[in-house]
């Protein structure tokens, strides 16, 4: 009985070891696996963007990953002018959870295309 009780711990004590060797399965890794290249996300951004406002988003101006996802300055046309210098633009700021899903949406300034911003940086 005794040699048969010696092998059991072994065998625990052999299996505890192997457990401890075995690389360890992070929630992490799964979340960073997850989640999308920021070329998706842009991609993504703009598409969802332009599906709920029905308007053209033609490019990205700023992009910053966040704690809670992604926010990104995207430039839509709003209303299309001849000539194309005169048409109205706009910049939307665009957050993102981190699998690129959009959270919200707001216009923060609205310009002609031809008109440069003398009172904004970039």
């Amino acid at each position: 009985m005794a040699n048969t009780k010696n092998t059991s711990e072994a065998k625990t004590s052999r299996s505890s070891q192997e457990d401890d060797s075995a690389p360890e399965h992070r929630e992490d890794d799964d979340t960073v696996a997850d989640r999308p290249s920021p070329m998706e996300v842009l991609r993504q951004a703009r598409a969802q963007l332009a599906e709920l406002t029905g308007m053209t988003a033609e490019s990205v101006s700023s992009f910053t990953q966040t704690e809670d996802g992604w926010s990104l300055e995207v430039e839509v046309l709003e209303l299309e002018r001849v000539p194309d210098t005169m048409s109205l633009m706009a910049s939307y700021e665009v957050e993102l959870d981190p699998q690129g899903q959009l959270t919200g949406y707001r216009r923060v300034r609205r310009y002609e295309r031809g008109r440069a911003d003398a009172h904004r940086r970039g």
